[in-house]
């Protein structure tokens, strides 16, 4: 049983990563018959794989058909900016006052790594760190795992976003309000703090998504 599900899950793995790499692009047809002579496994793992994407809104089963790549949309990635906006804001709002420097330090440090990334995975990963450890620093596991869920539906987008058009993914404009954060959370800057993570936000993929006045996130 435990090897099946390792299978499975090894399946789900390696689907998800081609889809991530755009190997399969969105709208594109993956056939359960074709997958299983590419990985060399048997058909069950991979039809379990592929249902498990299908409840992910990864894949979309197509009877008789195939399974249809999602494409992440504009409303998608509003969707779930906002989501991220009110769990990372309320959080921080009743906690970035006990932030310690240790604390900060230690954002400060993955916020350089994030800076100096060499690809747009490492990147990714960098950031998606800094916000879920200032989630953990505001002390709660359950809302760090939520966002951690966000995180990996996000990183679609992302790679939609820098394989649909890779000239125009600014890392450095991805994150550039990453100092200002940090700078408010020295400060115990509240309302400061809420400013630059609405701008961080906004800038998702290295885009400005939405007008200035950040009426999205109302």
């Amino acid at each position: 049983m435990r090897n099946a599900a390792s299978l499975k899950d090894a399946m789900y793995k390696a689907i998800l990563q081609d889809i991530l790499s755009y190997e399969y692009k969105p709208n594109d047809i993956l056939n359960e018959k074709a997958l299983v002579e590419k990985y060399g496994c048997s058909k069950s793992p991979v039809r379990e794989a592929l249902l498990e994407l299908c409840a992910d809104n990864v894949l979309r089963s197509i009877p008789r058909y195939g399974y249809e790549v999602i494409r992440v949309t504009r409303d998608d990635v509003r969707d779930m900016l906002q989501y991220r906006y009110i769990l990372e804001q309320g959080l921080l709002m009743e906690h970035f006052r006990n932030f310690s420097d240790t604390q900060i330090e230690r954002l400060t440090d993955l916020n350089e790594k994030c800076s100096k990334a060499a690809d747009f995975w490492e990147h990714w990963a960098y950031n998606t760190e800094f916000h879920l450890k200032m989630i953990l620093f505001c002390g709660n596991g359950y809302a760090a795992e939520a966002l951690r869920r966000c995180m990996d539906r996000l990183k679609r987008a992302y790679a939609q976003f820098y394989w649909d058009d890779p000239e125009s993914v600014h890392f450095s404009m991805d994150t550039r309000n990453h100092e200002a954060i940090l700078k408010a959370l020295r400060e115990k800057d509240g309302p400061a703090l809420t400013v630059a993570l609405a701008e961080d936000m906004n800038d998702f993929g290295g885009k400005r998504l939405y007008s200035a006045d950040k009426s999205w996130l109302e």
